[in-house]
């Protein structure tokens, strides 16, 4: 079984939610990702900030096969990730 970090924990189900895109500032987040509020805040004074990954923390995900580039023909530095079958199993095992 692989051992992922919190970091990778939080990065893989950030790709679950759908796919992940290069941001500036080595930094990969969903397309047009924006500032939201919580549901639960009747006057949405509290921000929810962007979720975002790190460009280190996605090839460790590449790696171990847990994600993959949506278009083979780009750079993987340069195209969006989704999640694997693998990845979305490894998820269901760590709940």
């Amino acid at each position: 079984m692989i051992e992922l970090t919190p970091t990778q924990v939080k990065g893989l189900k950030l790709a679950k939610d759908g796919n992940v895109y290069p941001q500036e500032g080595k930094k990969w987040t969903h397309l047009n990702a924006q500032v939201t509020y919580a549901r639960t805040d009747r006057f949405k004074e509290r921000p929810q900030k962007i979720k975002f990954m790190t460009t280190t923390t996605l090839g460790e995900l590449r790696q171990q096969g847990l994600v993959q580039p949506v278009d083979a023909d780009v750079e993987p530095d340069q195209s969006a990730h989704t999640i694997t079958m693998a990845g979305k199993i490894h998820l269901l095992k760590i709940k």
